[in-house]
This record gives C-alpha cells, structure tokens and sequence, in this order.
C-alpha cells in the first residue's frame, strides 16, 4: 500500500466499494445515501429494548447477547415505532461489512441526528469499542439508540448515523481549534432544547414549528450558564473549510474538564465551508449538553477540535455541491425543523 493509497475513501470508491461486496444490503443503496467521504446507513425492521447499552466482545456475536438478561422487548419499525427518551435500543441495519485487509471502518451520527439530541453508536459482533470496526471486519451492523431530549418517530430506511472507511492507519494532518460564539450580534447565540416536547418525526423534513421545541438563549456581556442536564445548539465563532482533497472530524479539546459535552455528529465532508462549493462562512454547529454543575462559556472559549485526514482518491461530487441542508451554515437547528 502506497502512501498515496491510504485515507478515507471518497464517494466513487464507495461505489465501487458496494459493487465489489465490501458493503452488503439486501436492496439496493439509494440516491443521496452516498455521500463525498461516507456512507449513510439505514434502519432495518428489528428493534430491541434493552435494559442497558452493552459490547459483544471478542469472538461474540450480537445477535448471541440478545437474550432475557439484555432485552426487554422487540419492536417491529415497519409502519413507524416511536423510540421513547430515557431508553436504550438496538436497531439491525440494512448494511453490512466484508472488509478486505487494509480497509477498517468508523461510524458516528448523522448532523441532523445529533441536533434532535439523539445518541447513537454502531457496533458489529466481536466489538470492543462503539463506531470502530477493524480492518478486515466480516458481519452485520446494528445501531445503538438512545434519545435524551425528544421522541422519536422511526421506520425502516431512515438514515440516524454514517460510516467511513478508511484504507491503511488513521494518520492526522492537522487539528484546529474552535471556540464558542456566544455574542452573535445581539440576536440570539443558540437554542436550549424544552423538555417534554411533541414527536419529532425523523422522516418530516421541515415539518416542526421549532417554537415548540426550542427556546432562544441570550448572553449576558458575552457568556451564557449552561444548566446541567439541558441541551443546546450553538455555533463556532470560526467559520470553517475541509479542502476538496480532506475529510475532519470534531473531537473533544479537553475531556478533563467534565462540565460539559460539546459534540455528537462529528464527521465534516470534503467541500463543507469551501466557497467554489457554496460554503463560504460556514460555522461548526455544536451539540451541547450541560454536566453536573452549571457552567460558564465566554464568547471564544475553546470548546471543540477539528481533526483533518486525508483522501485515500478524487472526491467526484464535493459537499454542497449538488445542494445541502447545512452548506453556508451559521447557527442553524437540524433539517426537520422549519426555518
């Protein structure tokens, strides 16, 4: 393997990644399901209950786990289930892994899942570690769900989180620094979710009155107190760009400081904020979600890192480019929210 070779697959070799059975489905992919440097994935028919989040193991199968000690009960999302806050589910995906040596896979929610304050985490059989599959990993998916704020409403084919594969070691390029916006012209400088909210329909896009389920948050001389518990939506004062040729990941800055956590969704996409793309001005949107004692965030306290990786090949469609619900993003709730 070449270093030229290593990196996360883009788009085309995805596809041909499919074609060649490396990722299996009983049906076909559909459009939009492929996205510049990742894969959404779908919820198949099987949900669990489980009386608490749990890993296979080595040389363990999911499907050996689900027994009376672990499940609760089984659902069925055809027709549409409501996933309920406060539990814990497994859901089977439509997708599969036949990963070839060399190539292993990571997973991380959607952008809209994170901003409805919906965790999830995919495992496969033999698993040690959430939304990590080794090289060469042989066996199907299932999701991890867990709503902490709204309901939801599910059904098969619906898209909560994505996979990239990545050919060779996950070697950085570059990692930078974001911080918090929390002055945004006088106008508000994020969202704090309400509790005990309606439904959220994951398959209606723009089709809640977000007054419903969000209310503004103000700063005062340039900081905002999280509450503990409570989840929010801000943005990053930086505006953000993933050359063509990359991919980035948020990750934590300082885990040490334990008040709270400053993101869910993760992955950023090749094109995200570039301005040939439509992106110029793009911020970060950070999930937010208070710990144990309320805290302070000042306008430009660092909150988050973006991780930069590079391709493993061309990407052919950059982010934005064929039209994106969060291209030239500021601070901006998720898709199935009315503007």
């Amino acid at each position: 393997m070449t270093a030229q070779t290593r990196g996360i697959l883009p788009d085309a070799a995805l596809e041909a990644a499919f074609e060649a059975g490396w990722i299996r489905a009983a049906r076909p992919l559909e459009p939009g399901q492929i996205q510049p440097a990742s894969l959404d994935l779908r919820l198949g028919r099987k949900v669990w209950r489980l009386r608490a989040s749990f890993l296979p193991g080595p040389g363990r199968a999911v499907a050996d786990r689900l027994d009376d000690d672990i499940v609760m009960h089984a659902l069925d999302l055809d027709g549409g289930t409501v996933l309920e806050t406060g539990c814990v589910y497994l859901a089977e995906l439509e997708e599969g892994l036949a990963l070839p040596p060399g190539v292993s896979a990571a997973a991380n929610p959607k952008s809209s899942t994170g901003r409805l304050d919906v965790f999830t985490r995919v495992i496969g059989d033999g698993s040690v570690a959430f939304d990590l599959l080794p090289e060469g990993y042989n066996g199907p998916l299932y999701m991890e769900i867990s709503p902490r704020t709204f309901s939801v409403l599910a059904r098969p084919g619906d898209r909560l989180a994505q996979v990239r594969l990545r050919r060779g070691e996950h070697v950085p390029l570059r990692a930078i620094t974001l911080s918090v916006d929390v002055e945004n012209g006088g106008g508000p400088v994020g969202w704090r979710a309400r509790r005990h909210s309606p439904l959220v329909d994951l398959a209606g896009v723009g089709a809640h009155d977000p007054r419903r389920f969000w209310e503004p948050v103000h700063a005062e001389r340039g900081r905002i107190v999280l509450d503990p518990g409570e989840f929010y939506i801000l943005a990053s004062r930086e505006a953000v760009s993933v050359p063509v040729g990359e991919a980035a990941e948020m990750a934590p800055i300082a885990p040490e400081i334990g008040e709270f956590r400053a993101h869910y969704a993760g992955f950023f996409d090749p094109g995200f904020g570039v301005a040939e793309a439509g992106g110029a001005g793009s911020r970060a949107v950070l999930e937010v979600r208070g710990r144990d004692v309320p805290f302070i965030l000042d306008h430009g306290q660092a909150v988050a890192r973006l991780v930069y990786e590079t391709m493993s090949g061309p990407v052919r469609q950059p982010y934005g480019a064929a039209g994106s619900n969060y291209q030239a993003q500021g601070l901006k709730l998720s898709k199935h929210f009315k503007s």
